[in-house]
């Protein structure tokens, strides 16, 4: 398992939890000099940064790009893919679309979160889904074409109410017949919707490709209510060799919240 830092440069998202807001070239340098394997990147756009920029960065500070966030098409663009209107569906599908070109020139697969949307007034649940559905299907070839995957992230119900829990996850990109799609487990969303957190990740076992390591408080774990302990011993378990993402609050400062949360791969 390697560990990941997720670094932010969308204004709009500056309250959000990601540990090293601004411009990258810091960034990169902060999770080198603290010891990550690794950054998870959420810019507003696929053209915030030249691809040379980002490669010759990671080069620099010997680190990899674990994944690309495409949230900003939510919080900055207002886009989703379940939205009522067909043109903005298709504005959304486009935007994740370049933002899967954009981390494949990077060797990093996209995540689909926030950009998920929900149902609700004139969109039915059983609608969502079935858009939500072809969006993936698409989404999955396009990540196929750059020998990626795409990365699907169930949220908590407070955020979307299509799919919450890992399980549902699993079974919806099963009965569709979705390649090419792993899932990502967020603990803090899992710390809401799941009565036992590493049955819930043996139960994505096969799927799993992704892990948002945080505490129930969306803090480094330590805080919370969270037990890092059982949770690794599953991963280990499963064999999962994928990141140990730090998408969590800057609290108390973005240095200490990173260094807490390399504290607590190793409890």
């Amino acid at each position: 398992m390697r560990s990941a830092v997720t670094l932010c440069h969308v204004p709009e998202a500056a309250a959000g939890p990601f540990v090293f807001h601004g411009p990258l070239a810091n960034g990169f340098e902060n999770a080198a000099r603290l010891g990550f394997d690794a950054v998870e990147l959420f810019l507003p756009g696929p053209d915030a940064y030249p691809i040379q920029e980002i490669l010759d960065l990671a080069a620099k500070h010997h680190l990899a790009i674990a994944a690309v966030g495409t949230g900003a098409g939510m919080v900055k663009h207002g886009l989703s893919l379940t939205d009522p209107s067909p043109a903005r569906r298709t504005a959304a599908l486009d935007f994740l679309k370049r933002m899967i070109h954009f981390g494949g020139q990077l060797n990093a697969p996209a995540i689909l979160g926030s950009m998920q949307g929900k149902s609700g007034g004139d969109v039915s649940h059983p609608q969502a889904l079935d858009w939500l559905a072809t969006a993936l299907l698409d989404a999955a070839n396009t990540a196929a074409t750059h020998n990626i995957p795409f990365i699907y992230e169930p949220l908590n119900r407070y955020e979307s109410n299509l799919i919450n829990r890992q399980a549902d996850a699993l079974a919806f990109l099963d009965s569709r017949a979705i390649p090419n799609t792993v899932i990502l487990a967020d603990l803090f969303h899992m710390n809401i919707e799941e009565p036992d957190l590493p049955a819930a990740l043996l139960a994505i076992a096969p799927r799993l490709g992704h892990v948002h390591f945080a505490d129930s408080n969306r803090h480094a774990i330590g805080p919370g209510h969270t037990n890092p302990a059982p949770l690794l011993a599953t991963l280990r378990e499963i064999s999962y060799t994928g990141y140990l993402s730090a998408e969590i609050l800057p609290l108390p400062d973005p240095e200490t919240a990173a260094q807490h949360f390399l504290t607590s791969l190793h409890p």
